[in-house]
């Protein structure tokens, strides 16, 4: 599996006796449900998949007990246990633990505020591309921001747009950013947030580089969990060039 692979990684941390394996041993759960390894026999397995395949939708990491008997038990946080009459020997106790890819950031351009976006994501958790006019964005992509002063923003704007990525900012005045959109042939051209970043009144190019990156967290926040009551919605206003 590569970087860009999700999977969960299950390690048995209890093993009542009699059981078919050892504390210690361990799995790799694919997002297909996949199971590369031993950590129960067929009698675990359903289990763990389903679980497993749960940990990857919450990214939260997991603690499945597996015992012998009919019906499950009541969760509790951080925990589950399921019981298995096809379970012959003792318990098992497996930890489920998700490993997500960092979301992706296409930065576009060679400017100031492009340079100073892309030193400052990493930080927030992002794996950030250096990207130019030949962008191919993948659907989970995280975002794209084109910082490139007026070099192939139209392509870019719609190829971000047609892969459906959840947040696609332009670095531009409020004027030119009005005009770009409107030369724009995507259907969904009014997505594109221009001025990119919240009104934080920034004027530096790190300034602008911590508003994009605000916003962009608040937007894939929002897409992530589920919203709270908003009374009203500020968009950045601040001239960029």
């Amino acid at each position: 599996m590569d970087k860009r692979t999700p999977y969960v990684q299950a390690t048995v941390v209890r093993a009542g006796r009699p059981a078919s394996v050892q504390v210690g041993a361990t799995a790799r759960i694919s997002s297909a449900g996949e199971i590369e390894g031993f950590v129960g026999g067929h009698c675990a397995e359903p289990s763990v998949r389903l679980h497993a395949l749960r940990a990857l939708e919450t990214g939260e990491p997991l603690l499945l007990r597996i015992e012998p008997g009919d019906g499950d038990s009541e969760p509790s946080e951080g925990a589950i246990t399921v019981h298995n009459p096809c379970i012959s020997g003792g318990a098992l106790e497996i930890f489920l633990e998700p490993h997500l890819p960092a979301p992706r950031l296409h930065v576009v351009g060679d400017t100031p505020i492009a340079h100073a976006l892309a030193a400052l994501s990493p930080g927030v958790g992002f794996d950030v591309v250096r990207a130019n006019g030949d962008l191919r964005p993948e659907p989970d992509d995280a975002a794209v921001v084109v910082a490139s002063h007026g070099r192939d923003e139209e392509a870019v704007l719609e190829a971000a747009l047609d892969a459906g990525i959840d947040y696609v900012g332009l670095v531009a005045s409020p004027r030119r950013g009005a005009a770009v959109i409107a030369g724009l042939e995507a259907p969904d051209a009014d997505r594109v947030h221009t001025p990119a970043g919240l009104d934080i009144g920034a004027r530096t190019p790190e300034e602008i580089a911590l508003s994009i990156l605000a916003e962009l967290v608040s937007t894939r926040r929002h897409h992530l969990t589920p919203p709270l009551p908003v009374v009203e919605e500020h968009h950045g206003h601040h001239c960029h060039e």
